[in-house]
């Protein structure tokens, strides 16, 4: 999960687009692959990069083989993003676009499984699927590799800044940083309710799949005593913030530090001693995808050794890909961002991480509503909301009177 999420814009521009596009996947000529994916998860040919799916077309145009499949027509790739596993879940449930390749978490696949809303792979089908590291089959979200071919995963660690924060309050290990009042103001936190409750699970030692209502609410509790120290609840912008000081302290994902890092090295990464969130993404095939062949085509070539590392080295997530995780070269490009980098990517703990699972309807929505206190349920929280009610009222007030005037002045001509 867990993932570099998209701008508000880019994802409106993105619904549109696919609105237009997705009502076939041929248009006479060519055949359209829709493929759905987080945003910034691919090598798409920026900085010298391999743009990976303009390399599945042209490797698709030159196979006789795929060509038959299309009936001799050309393979385009239409590539669009989302925000999270929920924005994806919506468009799949809804039925009203078609995808043909999509890469939920692993939560999320369960879930897509369980409703129907992604059909059965024959991985017989994918002769790459070998170059899957056997830790990444077999998993509880698909324990007969049926409905997924995994695709990166990563882990959450926090990220704190060398010249801000003092070794000793680092030497254990531990969530505490999160709440320490030293820090205060220099603190970021997640903005979505799943992995936010997870930092205080983890931290009370409780699991982050719990459906007893304690564990939530004692979550909340202390995310409430955080909540007075805390500058700001973040995605995206977590990466400017920590990049550029302004913020000293973050949860975030190890793939993403690396990312960081490049930028400022005086950022260091840490897995907390009581545990963290593991997650694997995987690529799926939606039940109503107009392609399905061509997308096990295009799942299939994901998983060659060059797109592979490709992918790896442009996103810094790690693979469940042997070919690149063994790759000795891929290492090596590796290393030039992070002397650390393999034991920060593949060194953690198995038997300290715990998979989000997904929850009962009933606790997803208890966890909800508790988040939505807590966002609002504070001194703090009800300030901003007074200040920016404030705020609009003279912007409001301003606006009529500057209205006014000018009719004034209209009328005085």
């Amino acid at each position: 999960m867990k993932k570099k999420l998209i701008a508000v814009l880019l994802a409106a521009v993105t619904v549109m687009c696919v609105f237009a596009s997705c009502s076939g996947g041929s248009d006479g000529g060519t055949v359209t692959l829709y493929v759905y994916n987080w945003g910034e998860y691919i090598s798409d040919g920026s900085e010298d990069s391999l743009d990976v799916n303009k390399a599945f077309e042209d490797y698709c145009n030159d196979s006789d083989e795929i060509m038959a499949l299309t009936g001799g027509k050309k393979v385009k790739v239409n590539y669009s993003t989302y925000a999270s596993n929920e924005d994806l879940y919506a468009k799949l449930e809804s039925k009203t676009v078609s995808y043909d390749v999509v890469v939920p978490s692993d939560y999320m696949i369960a879930r897509l499984a369980k409703e129907g809303l992604i059909r059965r792979i024959d991985t017989s089908k994918i002769e790459n699927y070998v170059n899957i590291d056997d830790k990444f089959k077999n998993l509880y979200f698909d324990v007969n590799n049926e409905y997924c071919v995994p695709y990166t995963y990563g882990t959450v660690g926090i990220i704190y800044n060398t010249k801000g924060v003092s070794e000793k309050d680092v030497e254990d290990k531990s969530w505490a940083l999160m709440w320490n009042e030293k820090y205060e103001g220099n603190i970021l936190q997640f903005n979505n309710p799943r992995d936010a409750f997870a930092t205080a699970q983890f931290y009370q030692g409780s699991s982050v799949n719990a459906e007893d209502e304690k564990s939530w609410t004692d979550a909340q509790e202390l995310l409430k005593k955080q909540k007075s120290i805390v500058q700001g609840y973040v995605m995206d912008e977590v990466f400017n913030k920590m990049k550029s000081g302004s913020a000293l302290i973050a949860p975030y994902y190890a793939g993403d530090f690396l990312t960081m890092y490049e930028d400022n090295e005086d950022l260091a990464f840490y897995y907390p001693k009581e545990g963290t969130n593991v997650f694997v993404d995987a690529m799926c095939v939606p039940a109503n995808a107009k392609s399905p062949d061509l997308a096990l085509e295009y799942i299939n070539f994901m998983l060659s050794e060059e797109i592979a590392i490709a992918n790896a080295e442009a996103i810094c997530y790690a693979s469940p890909n042997k070919l690149v995780f063994e790759n000795e070269d891929y290492q090596a490009d590796m290393a030039e961002i992070h002397e650390d980098v393999m034991e920060i990517l593949y060194g953690y703990n198995d038997e300290n991480m715990e998979y989000f699972h997904d929850l009962p309807d009933e606790t997803r929505n208890r966890m909800n509503d508790l988040w939505e206190e807590l966002k609002i349920d504070s001194g703090k929280g009800v300030a901003v909301y007074i200040i920016c009610g404030v705020i609009v009222a003279i912007a409001a007030a301003i606006i009529v009177i500057a209205v006014v005037r000018k009719k004034k002045k209209a009328l005085s001509y």
